[in-house]
């Protein structure tokens, strides 16, 4: 019974997809809207054809499908029950064809499909949203999906293939290939710079950091990059820096500066806001933190990432901008 089954599938299947070929688009077209016109000579004006060439091409559609599909009244050309039928068909396949065809522009032009996106936690908060609401407001037409991961597990997403877009991060102190993760077969792009400030209770517009090898420090987690940073840039300026605090959070790095745990370094995107109390210093000898998108290669063809990445720089060149401590 069920190879039966099987079998009367396989068939119908068969059948449908002969049917389906035997089928020409165009002349499908014709037959649909002779129904909606009435007459050859309308079909040819809206075609651009020749009423000759309708009729003869109308005529081919019948012998394809061994069906009688019009019929003449006089001097005038009506459908049969069958041609009714199919000229139904036709105007929904043509109204399909329509739409992809308007939807294969849009791709093209950069204003439709989904894209999804991984990005670093400060990058999420600030880069990512106002692109996601730049998008909304413009009617930019992408759609986007957005994960929230570390640098390095945003490049593993990207190399997956579970995202289209990861946004990453460089510092200046760390001789590091961006996008080296994800492996051969990609393309960064610089979207923003951005300043690493010293966070202290001292309020001072420049500082520098050998004259902090005494002090306490809060710093991320050491299996983060940023953690890696300070120790650089602590060590180039001659010490090892004495941990008290270690949070992931910068927020939670700038509220145990503020309690007077120690001094921090931030960059510029982790601050949403400055507590009381917290200054701000530019460093004597600068560390910047470098964002970039990074897509696989061979995607420059496509027109909606290209939207996406343009997006997300306008938004980081928005939002890098000098903050000024309290």
């Amino acid at each position: 019974m069920l190879l039966s089954r099987v079998n009367i599938h396989l068939l119908l299947l068969g059948t449908y997809i002969t049917f389906v070929y035997m089928l020409d688009v165009r002349k499908l077209r014709m037959l649909a809207e002779l129904e909606r016109l009435g007459t050859i000579a309308a079909v040819a004006r809206e075609l651009r054809l020749t009423a000759p060439g309708v009729s003869m091409q109308l005529a081919t559609l019948e012998r394809e499908l061994r069906l009688r599909l019009t019929e003449r009244t006089g001097r005038t050309v009506t459908l049969t029950p069958a041609g009714r039928l199919l000229a139904r068909h036709g105007h929904e396949i043509v109204d399909r064809i329509s739409l992809a065809e308007l939807e294969a522009a849009a791709l093209r032009e950069g204003s439709a499909g989904l894209y999804r996106i991984a990005a670093f936690p400060s990058a999420m908060r600030t880069v990512v949203a106002d692109a996601w609401r730049t998008a909304s407001e413009t009617g930019a037409g992408v759609q986007l999906r957005a994960i929230e991961r570390e640098p390095q597990g945003a490049l593993a997403a990207l190399a997956a293939g579970e995202v289209e877009l990861a946004v990453v991060h460089s510092y200046s102190n760390m001789a590091e290939e961006v996008g080296g993760e994800a492996g051969a077969g990609t393309t960064a792009t610089l979207i923003a710079t951005e300043p690493v400030w010293l966070a202290q209770q001292d309020q001072m517009k420049v500082a520098d950091l050998r004259d902090y090898a005494g002090r306490d420090w809060v710093v991320p987690a050491s299996a983060l990059s940023c953690s890696e940073m300070i120790h650089r840039a602590c060590g180039v300026a001659g010490f090892a820096p004495r941990v008290v605090a270690e949070a992931t959070d910068f927020a939670s790095q700038l509220a145990l500066v503020a309690a007077g745990a120690g001094v921090a370094l931030v960059p510029q995107l982790t601050v949403a806001t400055v507590p009381s109390g917290v200054w701000l210093s530019e460093l004597v000898e600068p560390v910047y933190r470098h964002l970039f998108v990074i897509t696989r290669q061979g995607a420059d063809s496509d027109a909606g990432l290209r939207t996406v990445t343009d997006l997300l720089a306008g938004s980081a060149a928005r939002l890098v901008a000098p903050l000024v401590g309290n």
